[in-house]
């Protein structure tokens, strides 16, 4: 199936900016048009140093709107007016938009005339590594060492990169490129699943799909792009389609008219009827932008596609509140870069809105960690869940690989005397820009640490963490035999809780995990909420 021709009309209503490559310019001759290789690696490190700090026009558009939309809760409007000071913040090209700086997705398309040599992948990964070491953003890949051992790459590659040969568009050779920065977290939410024609019955598909947008939950970061698709001539298609859906590039499929209409060649296609019935879905969720409202979902896109007549491969997939990606090509005239806002401010002014307009929601307490632990309990424990934090005080900063660590000095040994003495926040901050005291540094997915509640809390370690998202019941459970707590902070603002909330940071143990280290923070007003309480009470399950 042929998606070019809508990816391309994308491409055609789309504004770009020339990018100064000094000498390195392509060379048009008879034969068509040579690109130095230079500019394939200028190519990358500028889109994704792009992507790193600034927003499409059509992202900060929809946040805006739910900002002042008359169904939103004070929750949602808190939590989307920090993810708009969040992007003031980012702007300014020195902290980027969030912690998770992603993983390097390339596609290009390559038109017939267009020769750039045999090293195309090559320089397209020297772009990516340039981009997040001169840009200070975080290398989250890791390799293996041995079937179990992983180390950290160093510099977050390898990049996925796929390159297609082009039939050629109108206005002269062009080496055309699809830049995204997928996080992990809104990544892990892609979920791929053998159906068959059962499925393809209204009120049959209306039950899927409202089960699937409730399971996604809030460890993704909401309000979320959502993408469904629906048939495929094999699961590993329908996924590619995911990707360049929610990457707003198939924007340009054209809508089912409403009645049956078959033609011939047009084997993909919108629906607005479903796209319509996801976004009633995701506000009847209740879910929000994190913590209860209305704004789950930013929007939605549903595509249909033909399929073997025994399958029906359905994925649904998420881009999250960092949505990013970009366009960009190559062509006679030099290298172009989707305009991207790069005055958030201003564009947000412009539309009548203010990001510090936050509303009344409600009273907010705090919360002084310096206190010993079961004084940090108690003063918990009288609150409720839902309730409005500010933290100020000291956090262990720490993720997946030193749980790992400390689960090990279980067998003959005791856990630090520092799990003990401070709240555990989940996190792996970026790289830390000159001048600044901390990378970009939010909330990493709370679930995936789970499987350590009854190890850790039993013994009086982690009990009372920080992240984002839903747990699991195993964790509500140790919560409520334990007397613990789980607060979930906003995720998707990593600039700004760096740039306003965190006042001093260092590394205090396992400094070869780089990003995963064990830090001790000092934090002042963080915001936050109660989640889980020592009762048992889960604030997702009211």
């Amino acid at each position: 199936m042929d998606l070019e021709p809508f990816i391309f009309r994308a491409f055609e209503k789309t504004a770009f900016e020339p990018v100064d490559c000094g000498s390195e310019k392509p060379r048009a001759e008879a034969k068509g048009l040579f690109i130095p290789k230079a500019l394939l690696r200028k190519a990358a490190e500028e889109g994704f140093r792009e992507l790193a700090f600034f927003f499409r026009e059509s992202h900060l558009g929809l946040l805006a709107d739910r900002l002042t939309a008359r169904d939103s809760s004070e929750n949602d409007r808190m939590v989307i007016n920090i993810l708009l000071q969040n992007a003031v913040t980012a702007s300014q090209g020195s902290l980027a938009l969030c912690q998770d700086t992603g993983t390097a997705v390339i596609y290009g398309w390559k038109d017939e005339g267009v020769f750039s040599g045999p090293w195309d992948r090559k320089e397209l990964e020297a772009g990516v590594e340039s981009a997040w070491k001169t840009n200070f953003l975080r290398a989250s890949q890791v390799a293996p060492a041995s079937f179990f051992d992983e180390y950290n790459t160093g510099n977050n590659l390898p990049a996925q990169i796929r390159l297609e040969a082009a039939a050629g568009g109108k206005q002269g050779p062009a080496y055309r490129f699809l830049f995204i920065a997928k996080g992990g977290g809104s990544s892990n939410k892609t979920s791929l699943f053998s159906m068959t024609k059962a499925l393809l019955e209204e009120k049959t598909f209306e039950a899927f799909l409202e089960e699937k947008i409730r399971a996604l939950g809030t460890s993704a970061c909401p309000p979320y792009r959502f993408t469904a698709v629906i048939g495929g001539t094999s699961p590993e298609f329908n996924l590619e389609v995911q990707k360049l859906a929610a990457a707003e590039a198939l924007d340009e499929v054209p809508y089912f008219s409403g009645k049956e209409d078959p033609a011939p060649g047009l084997m993909i296609r919108r629906d607005r009827y479903w796209e319509n019935k996801a976004m009633e879905i995701g506000r009847k969720t209740g879910l929000g932008a994190q913590f209860g409202g209305a704004s789950f979902l930013l929007d939605a896109r549903v595509l249909r596609l033909p399929r073997h007549a025994a399958s029906c491969p359905v994925s649904v997939g998420v881009s999250c509140a960092a949505h990013r990606s970009l366009l960009a090509y190559i062509d006679a005239n030099g290298l172009f870069i989707e305009r991207l806002v790069h005055d958030p401010l201003g564009f947000l002014l412009n539309r009548g809105v203010s990001p510090a307009h936050t509303g009344s929601a409600g009273a907010v307490h705090t919360i002084d960690l310096e206190k010993p632990m079961q004084e940090i309990c108690r003063d918990l424990s009288a609150l409720k869940t839902g309730d409005r934090l500010l933290l100020s005080g000291k956090l262990l900063v720490a993720r997946d690989a030193a749980h790992q660590k400390w689960r090990s000095l279980l067998a003959g040994g005791t856990l630090p005397a520092y799990l003990f003495q401070h709240p555990v926040y989940y996190a792996g901050p970026a790289g830390t820009p000159r001048g600044k005291i901390t990378g970009s540094l939010g909330p990493t997915t709370a679930g995936r640490m789970d499987s350590y509640a009854e190890d850790f809390m039993s013994r009086g370690a982690s009990l009372i963490t920080v992240a984002k998202g839903n747990r699991s019941p195993l964790w509500v459970e140790a919560c409520k035999k334990y007397g613990g707590f789980y607060l979930g902070t906003v995720g998707g603002a990593a600039a700004l809780f760096a740039e306003e909330n965190v006042t001093a940071s260092e590394i205090i143990d396992y400094p070869e995990l780089g990003m995963e280290a064990v830090r001790l923070i000092t934090v002042k007003n963080l915001p936050a909420f109660i989640v889980i309480d020592d009762k048992g009470r889960d604030l997702y399950a009211l």
